[in-house]
C-alpha cells in the first residue's frame, strides 16, 4: 500500500516547541486518516530546528466505498413523503427500494451507495487544512500577505511544503495543494550553512538519504545519540567525565541539525565558586555541558559546547567565543556569590516583611514565623532537636533574597545550604535550607534528616492550610500552587521514613490560627450539619465516627470556608494517598476497601498502608477468600431484603429467637471476633485482625449451609437478617468486605 511524506521547511522551530509539534503532526494527519476511512499501517514524526516531517506508511490507495441503508416511509405514506425519500437516497422510483415489515407496518427502506474516493485526493483535502489550523503555542505572520484575510499563522515563516504519495516500488505523485500562495512539491532544502541548496525528494527512504548527504540529521533521537556519544569520547580522550544532563541533551538536539561537538575551558580559579553555581551558569548561558575529573568527582576547568557547523578552523573560533561569554558569566557568578558570603543569612530576614507572599496569606515574614511555630511542634513528634528546627524554618528560606538565586533560582535551598554552613551553622540546620524543599517530584528523594522533615512538613502544611482556607484550592488539571505535589510530599515524607504524625490534627490548628483570613460563619448548628453532610459519604462515615472532629469543628471554627476547607482537604488528601498506594502496586479495591471505613479520621497513613498489606495477604489464603464470599453473599442478601422491606436491618439480633445450633456459633463466633479484631487494630497489630477474621469462616459456611434466612416467620427472619448484618459490622472492623472484588 502507499506511503506518504510529509515535510513542513521553515525559517525556524525553537527548540522547547519541536518535540510536541511533531506529536501534534503525526496527530492531526493520523487521526484525519482514520476518520476519512484511511486506516494506515504506521507513523512517525521528526523535527529539526528547520524543518517538521511526517512519514505514513500502509495507506490504503482508496477509501472503501460505503454503503448505508436509510428508512424512509411507511408505504402507501403521501406521495410528498416519498418523494422527499427518494430524493434523499437517489432512488430513481420505489422499485429500486426494499420493504421492511416492523410492528408498526411496512417501511421502504433505500439503500445508499457512496464510492471511496482515491486516498492522494482525500490528502490533498485535509492537509492544508491541519497545516492552517496547527496549534502553535506561539504563531506570527510575514511577507506581503500578512495583511490579507487567511493569511497563514506559523512558528517562523513557512518556506516550503513537500508532500508524495505512492508505492514503494513506483515513482511517487507529489499531492497537490497550496497553502498561502506555497505549493506542495518535492523540494526541501539542506543544512543552512553547509549545504542550503535544494534537493529533489521522492519516499521517506530517499528523503531522509539525502538529507544526510546535505547535512542534516532528521531523526532527534540519533542526534542526541550522536551528542552523547561524541562528548563521552571527548571528555574520555582529555582524562576526563561527562556530567550527563537529559534535559539539556533533549534542547541542545533541538538546536542542530548537524552535531558537532567541541571542548572549551575557563580559569580554574572560578572553581571556587560551588560546582552547582558553575554547572548552572555554563548550562544557562551557553547551553554547554561540564565536566568532571573521574578520581575526584569534583569539576573541571572545561565544558562541552555543541556546534551545527564543521568549522574550517576546527572550531577554533566558535570555541573562543563561547569561552568568551563563560568567563564573563562565571566572572559574574563568582561575584554574586563573594557578595553573598558578606551578609549573614538571618541579617537578610527582615526584607521578607515588605515581600507578599500572597495577597491573602500576608507577607513572607509571617509565613515563616508560621513555619517556625509549626516546626516546633513537629519537631519532637519525628525525632528532631527542637531549637534546631527552629533555627532552620528560620533560615530556610532567606536564600532567596541572595544574588546567586536571584540569578539562578534553580539552586535555590542547595546555595542556602551552602551559606548557612559557611556561617558555621549546624550540619542540620544548613541541609534543611535545601532539603525542605524535597521531593519535588515522584522521583526526587525524600529529606531523612529529623530536622529538615520537622520544617519540610511544616513548609508544606502551612502551604496547604493556607490555599485551603481561602479556597484556592486545585480544580480540574488546574494547580497553579502545586498543592497535589505538596501532598503527596507529606505522604511520602511520612511513609518512606516510618513516621506516625497526626497530619490532618496540624491541619485543622494551622487552618484554625488563619480565622482571620476567612469570612465569620453566621449560621446555625443546622447549616453545620448540613454541611457536614454534603462531604462524601465514605469520609462522612469515617469523620463522624470520630465524635471530636464534628464538635470541635462546630465550636471553634465558626466560618464557612474553614469548615468547608478541613472536610474537602480530608477528601484531597485521601485521594492522593490512594492514588501514591495504586501506583506503588497496591490493588485498587482493597484501597477503596479500607477507606471506605476507618477513612483518614485517623490520620494514620502508616497504619493504613499496613492495614492493606495485611487485607491483601489475608485474602491470599483460603480462609480469606471463603469469608470473603461468605461476607458478599451475607450483603447481597440484606441488600435484597433491605430494599424489599424499604428499611435497614440494624440493631441487635435477640439472642431468644435462636432455634438453630449455626446461628447461635455464628452469633457467638462474631461476638469473639469482634472484640479481638478490634483489639488487634487498636494496637495495630493487623496480621492479628486477619487471624481473628479467620475464625468467622467456619461458621458463616455453617449458617449459610444450614440456616434459612427467609424464614417464613417474620420474627425470626428479621432477626436472622440482623445477623447477616453483624457479618458485614465484624469485617468492618479491618475494612469494607463489599469493595473487594472476588
Amino acid at each position: 500500500m502507499p506511503d506518504l511524506l510529509l515535510e513542513l521547511f521553515s525559517e525556524e522551530i525553537p527548540a522547547r516547541m519541536q518535540a510536541k509539534a511533531a506529536d501534534d503532526l503525526r496527530r492531526m494527519v493520523t487521526d484525519k486518516l482514520v476518520a476519512e476511512g484511511l486506516v494506515y499501517e504506521g507513523a512517525k514524526a521528526f523535527a529539526t530546528p528547520r524543518r517538521l516531517a511526517l512519514t505514513v506508511h500502509g495507506i490504503p490507495a482508496r477509501q472503501p466505498d460505503l454503503k448505508t441503508e436509510r428508512r424512509g416511509p411507511k408505504v402507501g405514506a403521501p406521495d410528498a413523503a416519498v418523494q422527499g425519500f427518494l430524493k434523499a437516497t437517489g432512488l430513481k422510483s420505489l422499485d429500486e427500494a426494499k420493504i421492511q415489515r416492523d410492528p408498526k407496518g411496512d417501511f421502504y427502506i433505500g439503500l445508499i451507495e457512496k464510492p471511496g474516493r482515491a486516498a492522494i485526493d482525500v490528502l490533498a483535502e485535509i492537509l492544508p487544512v491541519i497545516i492552517r489550523t496547527f496549534p502553535w503555542p506561539k504563531s506570527m505572520r510575514w511577507g506581503p500577505r500578512s495583511g490579507k484575510p487567511g493569511s497563514l499563522n506559523w512558528v517562523r515563516p513557512l518556506h516550503a511544503i513537500t508532500a508524495t504519495f505512492g508505492l514503494e516500488t513506483e515513482e511517487p505523485d507529489v499531492v497537490k495543494f497550496s497553502v498561502d500562495g506555497i505549493e506542495a512539491g518535492q523540494t526541501t532544502y539542506g543544512h543552512r550553512f553547509l549545504a542550503p541548496g535544494a534537493i529533489q525528494v521522492r519516499r521517506f527512504e530517499d528523503y531522509e538519504a539525502k538529507l544526510l548527504d546535505v547535512k542534516v540529521v532528521l531523526d532527534p533521537e540519533r542526534r542526541k545519540d550522536t551528542i552523547l556519544t561524541d562528548a563521552k569520547q571527548l571528555a574520555f580522550a582529555q582524562g576526563f567525565e561527562l556530567v550527563e544532563d537529559q534535559t539539556l541533551l533533549d534542547e541542545v538536539a533541538g538546536l542542530v541539525e548537524w552535531p558537532v561537538v567541541l571542548m572549551g575551558s575557563f580559569e580554574p580559579e572560578f572553581l571556587a565558586t560551588p560546582a552547582e553555581v558553575i554547572r548552572a551558569t555554563i548550562r544557562n548561558n551557553q547551553k554547554c555541558f561540564v565536566v568532571r575529573d573521574p578520581k575526584t568527582g569534583k569539576l573541571a576547568s572545561k565544558f562541552i559546547l555543541v556546534a551545527n557547523i564543521e568549522a574550517t578552523d576546527g572550531g577554533a573560533t566558535i570555541i573562543a567565543g563561547n569561552e568568551r561569554v563563560i568567563r564573563a558569566r562565571l566572572s559574574d557568578a563568582k561575584f554574586f556569590y563573594e557578595t553573598d558570603l558578606k551578609t549573614k543569612l538571618e541579617e537578610r530576614l527582615p526584607k521578607f516583611e515588605q515581600i507578599v507572599f500572597h495577597e491573602k496569606l500576608g507577607t513572607q515574614a509571617e509565613r515563616i514565623k508560621r513555619i517556625e511555630r509549626l516546626a516546633a511542634e513537629i519537631a519532637p513528634l519525628v525525632g528532631a532537636d527542637v531549637g534546631k528546627a527552629t533555627r532552620a524554618a528560620r533560615l530556610a528560606k532567606a536564600d532567596l533574597l541572595t544574588e546567586v538565586v536571584g540569578e539562578f533560582p534553580e539552586v535555590q535551598g542547595l546555595m542556602g545550604k551552602y551559606y548557612a554552613l559557611a556561617q558555621g551553622e549546624d550540619a542540620s540546620v544548613a541541609a534543611a535550607s535545601e532539603e525542605h524543599w524535597k521531593p519535588q517530584g515522584p522521583t526526587d528523594r525524600v529529606p531523612t534528616d529529623p530536622v529538615s522533615i520537622a520544617v519540610a512538613l511544616a513548609d508544606k502544611l502551612d502551604t496547604l492550610a493556607g490555599f485551603w482556607a481561602i479556597d484556592e484550592k486545585p480544580t480540574g488539571s488546574k494547580d497553579p500552587y502545586a498543592l497535589r505535589r505538596a501532598v503527596l510530599g507529606v505522604i511520602r515524607i511520612l511513609l518512606e521514613n516510618g513516621i506516625k504524625l497526626p497530619f490532618q490534627a496540624f491541619f485543622t490548628r494551622v487552618i484554625g490560627d488563619m480565622q482571620d483570613l476567612v469570612a465569620p460563619f453566621n449560621g446555625t448548628e443546622k447549616d453545620l450539619e448540613d454541611l457536614f453532610n454534603s462531604i462524601p459519604k465514605e469520609f462522612g462515615e469515617s469523620l463522624r465516627a470520630s465524635s471530636a472532629v464534628f464538635s470541635t469543628t462546630s465550636e471553634k471554627y465558626r466560618s464557612t470556608r474553614a469548615i468547608v476547607a478541613y472536610f474537602s482537604f480530608t477528601f484531597f488528601v485521601a485521594e492522593r494517598l490512594k492514588y501514591y498506594l495504586r501506583e506503588r502496586g497496591a490493588r485498587h479495591d482493597l484501597v477503596d476497601a479500607v477507606f471506605a471505613f476507618g477513612g483518614l479520621y485517623g490520620d494514620d497513613f502508616l497504619m493504613i498502608t499496613r492495614r492493606i498489606e495485611a487485607l491483601g495477604k489475608f485474602l491470599d489464603s483460603d480462609d480469606g477468600k471463603n469469608l470473603l464470599a461468605g461476607t458478599k453473599r451475607a450483603s447481597n442478601i440484606l441488600s435484597i431484603e433491605e430494599k424489599k422491606d424499604k428499611r435497614s436491618f440494624d440493631g441487635a439480633p435477640d439472642a431468644a429467637l435462636y432455634s438453630l445450633a449455626e446461628e447461635k456459633a455464628l452469633a457467638k463466633a462474631i461476638g469473639e471476633v469482634k472484640a479481638e479484631a478490634s483489639a488487634a487494630v487498636a494496637r495495630e497489630d493487623f496480621a492479628a485482625a486477619m487471624s481473628a477474621m479467620a475464625k468467622l469462616r467456619p461458621p458463616v459456611d455453617a449458617f449459610f449451609e444450614k440456616v434459612r434466612v427467609n424464614d417464613d416467620d417474620a420474627k425470626v427472619r428479621e432477626n436472622r437478617l440482623k445477623l447477616l448484618n453483624e457479618i458485614r459490622s465484624a469485617t468492618r472492623a479491618v475494612a469494607d468486605f463489599s469493595k473487594i472484588q472476588d
